[in-house]
Protein backbone atom coordinates (compact mmCIF):
# COMPACT_ATOMS: atom_id res chain seq x y z
CA UNK A 1 0.00 0.00 0.00
CA UNK A 2 1.45 2.82 -0.85
CA UNK A 3 1.53 6.75 0.75
CA UNK A 4 -1.06 8.06 -1.27
CA UNK A 5 -4.57 5.47 -2.12
CA UNK A 6 -5.30 5.72 -5.62
CA UNK A 7 -8.07 8.25 -4.84
CA UNK A 8 -5.74 10.60 -4.06
CA UNK A 9 -6.75 10.17 -0.27
CA UNK A 10 -3.89 9.94 2.19
CA UNK A 11 -3.00 6.77 3.90
CA UNK A 12 -3.36 6.08 7.18
CA UNK A 13 -0.30 3.69 8.71
CA UNK A 14 -2.32 2.85 12.14
CA UNK A 15 0.77 1.23 14.48
CA UNK A 16 -0.08 -0.80 17.57
CA UNK A 17 2.74 -2.57 19.69
CA UNK A 18 1.83 -5.99 21.05
CA UNK A 19 2.82 -8.41 24.25
CA UNK A 20 0.49 -11.04 25.09
CA UNK A 21 -2.28 -8.93 24.58
CA UNK A 22 -5.23 -11.22 23.42
CA UNK A 23 -7.65 -10.84 25.78
CA UNK A 24 -7.99 -7.09 24.49
CA UNK A 25 -6.39 -7.11 20.56
CA UNK A 26 -9.32 -8.52 18.82
CA UNK A 27 -11.50 -5.51 20.10
CA UNK A 28 -8.66 -2.82 19.50
CA UNK A 29 -7.86 -4.65 15.60
CA UNK A 30 -11.44 -4.57 15.01
CA UNK A 31 -12.36 -1.31 15.82
CA UNK A 32 -9.37 0.07 13.68
CA UNK A 33 -10.84 -2.25 10.87
CA UNK A 34 -13.80 -0.92 10.85
CA UNK A 35 -13.03 2.96 10.73
CA UNK A 36 -15.03 5.03 8.44
CA UNK A 37 -11.46 6.62 7.16
CA UNK A 38 -11.07 3.71 4.22
CA UNK A 39 -7.33 4.19 3.47
CA UNK A 40 -5.86 2.39 6.41
CA UNK A 41 -2.63 0.18 6.76
CA UNK A 42 -2.90 -1.83 10.23
CA UNK A 43 0.71 -2.60 11.33
CA UNK A 44 0.97 -4.85 14.33
CA UNK A 45 4.73 -5.05 15.96
CA UNK A 46 4.90 -8.08 18.75
CA UNK A 47 7.12 -8.42 21.05
CA UNK A 48 7.10 -12.39 21.13
CA UNK A 49 4.01 -13.09 22.95
CA UNK A 50 3.52 -16.55 24.19
CA UNK A 51 -0.04 -16.34 23.60
CA UNK A 52 -2.20 -16.17 20.81
CA UNK A 53 -1.62 -12.42 19.99
CA UNK A 54 0.23 -13.43 16.80
CA UNK A 55 -2.58 -15.22 15.33
CA UNK A 56 -5.16 -12.62 16.24
CA UNK A 57 -2.68 -10.08 14.70
CA UNK A 58 -1.82 -11.61 11.62
CA UNK A 59 -5.58 -12.17 11.06
CA UNK A 60 -6.20 -8.57 11.07
CA UNK A 61 -3.07 -6.86 10.13
CA UNK A 62 -1.32 -6.13 6.76
CA UNK A 63 1.98 -6.09 8.39
CA UNK A 64 2.90 -8.38 11.17
CA UNK A 65 6.12 -8.68 12.57
CA UNK A 66 7.97 -9.86 16.07
CA UNK A 67 10.51 -6.60 17.58
CA UNK A 68 11.60 -5.89 20.93
CA UNK A 69 12.70 -5.05 23.62
CA UNK A 70 9.80 -2.33 24.50
CA UNK A 71 6.93 0.04 23.44
CA UNK A 72 8.96 2.76 22.07
CA UNK A 73 11.28 0.14 20.23
CA UNK A 74 8.12 -1.61 18.51
CA UNK A 75 6.48 2.01 17.69
CA UNK A 76 9.64 3.00 15.72
CA UNK A 77 9.83 -0.18 14.31
CA UNK A 78 6.11 -0.05 13.19
CA UNK A 79 6.86 3.71 12.15
CA UNK A 80 9.93 2.23 9.47
CA UNK A 81 7.66 -0.31 8.42
CA UNK A 82 4.63 2.37 7.28
CA UNK A 83 3.76 3.81 3.67
CA UNK A 84 1.54 5.99 5.46
CA UNK A 85 1.30 9.69 5.00
CA UNK A 86 0.21 9.87 8.96
CA UNK A 87 1.37 7.61 11.33
CA UNK A 88 -1.54 6.63 14.45
CA UNK A 89 0.13 4.76 17.51
CA UNK A 90 -2.70 3.06 19.45
CA UNK A 91 -1.90 0.28 22.24
CA UNK A 92 -3.67 -3.27 22.43
CA UNK A 93 -5.92 -2.07 24.88
CA UNK A 94 -7.72 0.48 23.59
CA UNK A 95 -10.88 0.54 21.26
CA UNK A 96 -11.53 3.55 18.51
CA UNK A 97 -14.75 5.20 18.03
CA UNK A 98 -15.20 4.72 13.95
CA UNK A 99 -15.00 7.96 13.41
CA UNK A 100 -11.46 8.19 14.78
CA UNK A 101 -8.93 8.52 11.79
CA UNK A 102 -11.18 10.22 10.09
CA UNK A 103 -11.37 13.52 12.11
CA UNK A 104 -7.73 13.32 12.44
CA UNK A 105 -7.30 13.78 9.19
CA UNK A 106 -10.00 16.37 8.97
CA UNK A 107 -8.18 18.43 12.01
CA UNK A 108 -4.45 17.65 10.25
CA UNK A 109 -5.91 19.09 6.85
CA UNK A 110 -7.77 21.61 8.29
CA UNK A 111 -5.81 23.35 11.06
CA UNK A 112 -2.59 22.44 9.05
CA UNK A 113 -1.65 20.49 12.61
CA UNK A 114 1.33 17.46 12.61
CA UNK A 115 0.26 16.49 15.91
CA UNK A 116 -3.11 15.26 17.26
CA UNK A 117 -4.42 14.35 20.31
CA UNK A 118 -7.31 12.05 21.17
CA UNK A 119 -9.32 12.16 24.41
CA UNK A 120 -9.27 8.63 26.47
CA UNK A 121 -12.19 7.36 28.06
CA UNK A 122 -11.67 4.66 30.59
CA UNK A 123 -13.94 1.92 30.81
CA UNK A 124 -13.67 -1.68 32.76
CA UNK A 125 -15.27 -3.53 35.69
CA UNK A 126 -15.46 -2.71 39.96
CA UNK A 127 -14.71 0.16 41.58
CA UNK A 128 -11.16 0.86 40.67
CA UNK A 129 -11.82 1.05 37.21
CA UNK A 130 -15.01 3.28 38.24
CA UNK A 131 -12.37 5.47 39.81
CA UNK A 132 -10.23 5.52 36.94
CA UNK A 133 -12.39 6.60 34.65
CA UNK A 134 -13.35 9.79 36.88
CA UNK A 135 -9.62 10.64 36.85
CA UNK A 136 -9.16 10.16 33.10
CA UNK A 137 -12.44 12.18 32.49
CA UNK A 138 -11.23 15.16 34.25
CA UNK A 139 -8.00 15.33 31.78
CA UNK A 140 -10.07 15.73 28.84
CA UNK A 141 -8.09 18.87 26.96
CA UNK A 142 -5.31 18.86 29.23
CA UNK A 143 -2.58 19.69 27.75
CA UNK A 144 -0.32 18.87 30.59
CA UNK A 145 -1.62 15.00 30.73
CA UNK A 146 -2.65 14.45 27.38
CA UNK A 147 -0.18 13.52 24.35
CA UNK A 148 -1.08 13.29 20.66
CA UNK A 149 -1.21 9.50 19.22
CA UNK A 150 -1.52 11.14 15.79
CA UNK A 151 1.24 12.51 13.40
CA UNK A 152 2.23 13.46 10.20
CA UNK A 153 4.90 11.06 9.48
CA UNK A 154 7.08 13.16 7.99
CA UNK A 155 7.25 15.18 11.15
CA UNK A 156 7.26 12.05 13.35
CA UNK A 157 10.48 10.57 11.64
CA UNK A 158 12.63 14.21 11.05
CA UNK A 159 11.99 14.23 15.41
CA UNK A 160 13.49 10.79 15.70
CA UNK A 161 9.57 8.96 17.13
CA UNK A 162 9.84 7.89 20.60
CA UNK A 163 13.06 7.71 22.72
CA UNK A 164 13.94 4.11 23.17
CA UNK A 165 15.69 4.76 25.97
CA UNK A 166 12.80 5.70 27.98
CA UNK A 167 10.31 3.13 29.12
CA UNK A 168 8.12 5.23 31.21
CA UNK A 169 7.49 8.86 29.90
CA UNK A 170 7.65 8.26 26.26
CA UNK A 171 4.36 9.35 25.44
CA UNK A 172 4.92 13.32 27.35
CA UNK A 173 8.56 13.24 26.14
CA UNK A 174 7.73 13.28 22.14
CA UNK A 175 4.65 15.86 23.41
CA UNK A 176 7.39 18.07 24.68
CA UNK A 177 10.07 17.54 22.07
CA UNK A 178 7.26 18.45 19.68
CA UNK A 179 5.36 21.18 21.27
CA UNK A 180 8.09 24.45 20.95
CA UNK A 181 7.98 24.16 16.55
CA UNK A 182 4.72 21.89 16.05
CA UNK A 183 1.13 22.97 15.66
CA UNK A 184 -1.16 20.35 17.83
CA UNK A 185 -4.76 19.72 17.22
CA UNK A 186 -7.92 17.82 19.14
CA UNK A 187 -10.38 15.50 17.74
CA UNK A 188 -13.41 14.80 19.76
CA UNK A 189 -14.34 11.36 18.46
CA UNK A 190 -12.69 9.49 21.61
CA UNK A 191 -10.47 6.56 22.31
CA UNK A 192 -11.94 3.74 24.98
CA UNK A 193 -8.90 2.29 27.19
CA UNK A 194 -9.60 -1.01 28.52
CA UNK A 195 -9.24 -1.36 31.90
CA UNK A 196 -10.81 -4.58 32.72
CA UNK A 197 -11.27 -5.63 36.54
CA UNK A 198 -8.55 -3.24 37.67
CA UNK A 199 -7.09 -3.96 40.92
CA UNK A 200 -5.62 -1.65 43.31
CA UNK A 201 -2.51 -3.75 43.79
CA UNK A 202 -1.95 -4.39 40.10
CA UNK A 203 -2.06 -0.74 39.44
CA UNK A 204 0.46 0.00 42.22
CA UNK A 205 2.82 -2.29 40.57
CA UNK A 206 2.38 -1.12 37.32
CA UNK A 207 3.31 2.39 39.03
CA UNK A 208 5.80 0.79 40.65
CA UNK A 209 7.83 -0.49 37.15
CA UNK A 210 7.05 2.87 35.20
CA UNK A 211 8.59 4.92 38.47
CA UNK A 212 11.85 2.90 38.50
CA UNK A 213 12.39 3.76 34.70
CA UNK A 214 11.24 7.29 34.99
CA UNK A 215 14.67 8.83 35.64
CA UNK A 216 15.42 9.65 31.75
CA UNK A 217 12.03 11.59 31.56
CA UNK A 218 12.74 13.51 35.08
CA UNK A 219 15.94 14.59 33.88
CA UNK A 220 14.82 16.17 30.51
CA UNK A 221 11.90 18.04 31.30
CA UNK A 222 11.74 18.51 35.20
CA UNK A 223 9.41 21.28 34.88
CA UNK A 224 7.10 19.45 32.99
CA UNK A 225 7.56 16.30 35.51
CA UNK A 226 6.30 18.67 38.06
CA UNK A 227 3.35 19.81 37.30
CA UNK A 228 2.82 16.34 35.89
CA UNK A 229 3.33 14.28 38.81
CA UNK A 230 1.18 15.37 41.76
CA UNK A 231 -1.74 14.47 43.44
CA UNK A 232 -3.75 17.48 43.47
CA UNK A 233 -3.41 18.31 39.74
CA UNK A 234 -5.02 21.46 38.39
CA UNK A 235 -7.52 19.20 36.14
CA UNK A 236 -9.14 17.84 39.73
CA UNK A 237 -9.59 21.75 40.31
CA UNK A 238 -11.09 22.79 37.28
CA UNK A 239 -13.59 19.73 37.76
CA UNK A 240 -13.86 19.82 41.47
CA UNK A 241 -18.06 20.20 40.59
CA UNK A 242 -17.98 16.77 38.91
CA UNK A 243 -16.15 15.64 41.34
CA UNK A 244 -18.26 16.75 44.49
CA UNK A 245 -20.86 15.05 42.93
CA UNK A 246 -19.40 11.64 43.02
CA UNK A 247 -18.19 11.85 46.62
CA UNK A 248 -17.60 7.79 47.16
CA UNK A 249 -15.71 7.86 43.58
CA UNK A 250 -13.85 10.82 44.24
CA UNK A 251 -12.37 9.17 47.75
CA UNK A 252 -11.49 5.98 46.22
CA UNK A 253 -9.94 8.09 43.46
CA UNK A 254 -7.65 10.22 45.74
CA UNK A 255 -6.59 6.97 47.47
CA UNK A 256 -5.65 4.76 44.46
CA UNK A 257 -3.83 7.93 42.80
CA UNK A 258 -1.66 8.59 46.65
CA UNK A 259 -1.10 4.81 46.31
CA UNK A 260 0.59 5.28 43.11
CA UNK A 261 2.47 8.39 43.37
CA UNK A 262 3.98 6.57 46.52
CA UNK A 263 4.69 3.65 44.41
CA UNK A 264 6.34 5.50 41.72
CA UNK A 265 8.07 7.68 44.36
CA UNK A 266 9.58 4.47 45.58
CA UNK A 267 10.67 2.93 42.33
CA UNK A 268 12.25 6.53 41.34
CA UNK A 269 14.51 6.37 44.46
CA UNK A 270 15.03 2.20 44.21
CA UNK A 271 16.46 3.04 40.75
CA UNK A 272 18.45 6.31 41.92
CA UNK A 273 19.75 4.04 45.06
CA UNK A 274 21.15 1.40 42.54
CA UNK A 275 23.07 3.40 40.17
CA UNK A 276 24.38 5.57 43.30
Amino acid sequence: MSATAKNGTDTVSVVVPTRNSEQTLEACLASIRGQTYGALELIVVDNFSGDATPEIASSYAHVFQQAGPERSAQRNRGAELASGAYLLMIDSDMVLDERVVEDCVDAARTEKAAAIVIPERSVGEGFWAACKALERSCYVGDDTIEAPRFFASEVYRRYGGFDEAMVAGEDWDLAERLRPTVRFARVQSEIRHLEGNLRLRDTIRKKFFYGRRLGGYLARHPHAARRQLVLVRPAFVRHRRRLARQPILTAGMVVMKAAELAAGALGVAVSRLRKA
